[in-house]
Order: C-alpha cells, then sequence, then structure tokens
C-alpha cells in the first residue's frame, strides 16, 4: 500500500514539492550564509519525494540545532509549514485525498523545525 500512495503522490505533486526543496537547498548552498540549512532542505526534498512509510525524529536537541531552527522558523518555516498546512485542508475535504493530506501535515511539521530531524523508515 505504501508503495501505491508514493507512487501516486509523486505522480500528482510530489515531484514538484521535492524539486522545489532541491533549488532552495542549491540556493541556500549557494548563498553560503545558508549553508547549515542546506542538508534540511536536502532531507526535506526526500522526505518530499516518498512520505509514505517513512517518519521524521528528533536525531539531534543541541543548542546550535535549537537556534538554527529559531532562525529558520522567523524567516521561512512559518510560511512553509502554513502552505502545507493548507494545502493538507484542501485535501482532507475529499475522502482519498486523506491520506494525502496526512503526508502534507508530516511535511509542514518538518518545514516549521527542521534541523536536529531524521527521516527513518516506518516499523511496521
Amino acid at each position: 500500500m505504501r508503495l501505491i500512495l508514493n507512487i501516486l503522490w509523486f505522480i500528482f505533486g510530489g515531484w514538484i514539492s521535492g524539486t522545489l526543496w532541491l533549488l532552495a537547498g542549491a540556493l541556500l548552498a549557494i548563498t553560503v550564509i545558508g549553508l547549515p540549512w542546506t542538508p534540511a532542505a536536502w532531507r526535506i526534498a526526500g522526505f518530499s519525494y516518498w512520505p509514505f512509510g517513512r517518519v521524521m525524529v528528533d536525531a539531534d536537541a543541541s543548542a546550535a540545532s535549537g537556534c538554527l531552527n529559531v532562525v529558520w522558523l522567523v524567516l521561512a518555516g512559518w510560511w512553509l509549514a502554513l502552505g502545507h498546512l493548507v494545502t493538507a485542508i484542501l485535501l482532507a475535504v475529499t475522502i482519498i485525498g486523506i491520506p494525502f493530506a496526512w503526508a502534507h501535515l508530516k511535511l509542514a511539521g518538518l518545514a516549521l523545525w527542521p534541523i536536529g530531524k531524521e527521516i527513518v523508515a516506518r516499523e511496521s
């Protein structure tokens, strides 16, 4: 089931979201100031391509990652998370869109506070 959901997700918009996150990571890397956030953007891109069957977990709870997350939240995280939240609400209106809405909610959480997170396969 995860494979089918991931394929449908990718076809109907996951490739757009993932590609935009890849481009954002490249833009962050070019600016040099954005280098600390580049790996997070690329991690979100991978998660955005194939979100089903994977979860985010805390990997680093240091003060440095907390500070980077606060800066990210103020400059970009809140509106990126808001975009995923609005998309999730629109998808949740239809029964077929509920699993995709859930994936957007996971992406909203990751877009809000990405530093110190790791994406792992869900055990089931």
